[in-house]
């Protein structure tokens, strides 16, 4: 059976003698991978990454990369033996130092490995950084200092990357850019990579798998198809805030019932027996909009996302439900209008709690 790269077993994270998140198991399966933890701030994201690190240590479960336990209750590694490279969301730049020597630091750490090309320019190109290179870290933007620190994190050669919230200070208008330049990166040099973050969106463009951490625990660890479209808990559906849940009874296999939308059809992801009372995930994408639906919803809010508006229709019942709408629709609906959703309702999965 072929050992995964990473493997954290049943591991209590803790700082200061406080349990952070308890019974924590997860794993990277391949070197050159990407994890995200995903998870609402002080729940514990960065402790997880200190003692990955091995900063924090552990008093229940083990911490094994590449073959090596490096963490358990009898055994600890010193971080300076690990070959992993943590770079916090704030950034470690030391202030005496200009930002190239800053991150020259990195590359003269492990210069004598050779099992990895890595490019100083290219990584400063990608990274956009080069007219800062001269600059002292006090001259330069929180944006600019996340990037020149994971530049130096990414010329330490690690065994392990750990980026904790790498893109936090990024504006928004070159974060995308900057994700995909990483991911890019990533992949080339096969830099295996556990990145926290709270954006979901970048958890699931960066990751291979996702891991949420709630209320102390790891409450879905999948891949980011999974975690968006067969949320495991109507915790994990709060969180992600990527629909809403309604009451509905089950009348069939296939089928159930809304009182304000009535007949929904699809296949349940998990069996319920005729008759239970369910939660129905609704997502954006779920329902289609139909001027000529015999079905109309007020419309009270809308938000315009550049391709697509999403609309909030509040039902009879009071329920208020998000409709994902392509911008190039022809009728651009205003607050108060009656919004049609086509019938009969058919998802592509039924998900219920």
């Amino acid at each position: 059976m072929k050992k995964k790269f990473l493997e954290i077993n049943d591991v209590n994270f803790q700082i200061g003698g406080k349990t952070k998140v308890k019974n924590a198991s997860f794993y990277i399966e391949n070197e050159g991978e990407t994890l995200c933890i995903l998870g609402p701030s002080g729940i514990g994201k960065t402790t997880i990454l200190r003692t990955i690190a091995g900063l924090e240590k552990v008093n229940k479960g083990e911490i094994i990369l590449n073959g090596k336990l490096l963490s358990s209750i009898e055994k600890h590694i010193e971080p300076e033996h690990r070959n992993i490279s943590l770079a916090f969301q704030d950034n470690s730049l030391f202030p005496h130092l200009t930002v190239e020597k800053n991150i020259i630091i990195g590359a003269e750490r492990n210069k004598k490995l050779k099992r990895k090309k890595l490019s100083y320019k290219e990584i400063i190109n990608l990274l956009d950084i080069s007219k800062i290179l001269k600059k002292f870290p006090h001259e330069i933007s929180a944006g600019e200092a996340q990037r020149a620190s994971l530049a130096r994190s990414l010329l330490t050669q690690p065994d392990l990357l750990l980026l904790d919230e790498p893109l936090s200070n990024v504006d928004q208008s070159f974060k995308e850019e900057i994700q995909e330049r990483l991911k890019k990166i990533l992949s080339k040099l096969k830099i295996t990579t556990i990145i926290v973050t709270h954006d979901s969106y970048e958890a699931f463009y960066l990751g291979n798998k996702c891991a949420i951490v709630l209320n102390g625990h790891i409450n879905q660890f999948d891949d980011p198809y999974n975690v968006y479209h067969f949320p495991n808990s109507i915790e994990v559906v709060n969180f992600l805030n990527r629909g809403i849940l309604i009451p509905a009874k089950v009348t069939g296999e296939n089928s159930l019932e809304n009182d304000d939308l009535g007949l929904i059809e699809g296949k349940f992801i998990k069996h319920y027996p005729k008759g239970s009372k369910v939660q129905l995930l609704l997502q954006p994408e779920d329902l289609e909009h139909d001027d000529n639906s015999n079905l109309k919803l007020e419309v009270v809010d809308r938000k315009f996302r550049g391709t697509n508006f999403i609309y909030t229709l509040k039902t009879l019942s009071k329920k208020y439900i998000p409709v994902l709408v392509n911008t190039h629709h022809h009728e651009i609906h205003e607050i108060h209008d009656k919004f049609g959703i086509k019938r009969p309702i058919r998802l592509e999965h039924i998900v219920c709690f």
